[in-house]
């Protein structure tokens, strides 16, 4: 596996190794070794989480407050995403800064995101497939999330937003201004 830095701090592209032949594809999507010297083994993936979505479909940016932050290992298994991190850890001299890629079936690249920031994503195709692990089990009562369209934000989304399909949940979201964030 391949680690890229992202101007986020903490936010991490891994390119995993794939080999091909005439028979498909193997590649190795989690190695509990490499996570543990990349956090310096303070974690461990504790559930994962599945989600299929229409082209268009955008989800939202969600996280969850300590004690219950998690951290995240996102992966396309079939389509393609653009997948962001939002920096929501106020004390970050990021704090508002997004950083988001294309993730695909075909590039199979990953994005990591730790604790402290926002996640999202909009599928870039139909049938698009997500998968994630998280370091801690979700709870109803430390769910949160932020406006996809936040002004302070400003997250350049590859589609007209006003086209896109998002939850009434995600739309009811708050602005990052008005958002319980981390400190």
């Amino acid at each position: 596996m391949k680690l890229i830095g992202t101007p986020l701090g903490g936010v991490f592209i891994i390119e995993p190794d794939v080999y091909k032949d005439e028979r498909g594809y193997f590649l190795e999507t989690y190695r509990k070794s490499f996570f543990a010297e990349l956090l310096k083994g303070s974690y461990g993936f504790l559930q994962d989480n599945e989600s299929l979505s229409s082209k268009g479909v955008l989800r939202g940016i969600h996280y969850q407050l300590p004690p219950f932050a998690q951290a995240k290992l996102v992966r396309v298994v079939c389509g393609a995403v653009f997948d962001v991190a939002v920096d929501l850890r106020k004390s970050s001299p990021n704090f508002g800064k997004w950083f988001g890629l294309e993730l695909s079936s075909e590039n199979k690249r990953q994005l990591f995101i730790p604790r402290g920031f926002g996640h999202g994503f909009v599928a870039l195709k139909d049938g698009t497939v997500v998968a994630y692990k998280v370091d801690n089990y979700y709870n109803k009562d430390s769910d949160r999330g932020v406006r996809f369209d936040d002004k302070d934000i400003n997250i350049d989304w590859p589609f007209d937003v006003n086209e896109l399909i998002i939850s009434e949940k995600d739309k009811s979201l708050p602005l990052l201004s008005n958002a319980d964030v981390f400190e």
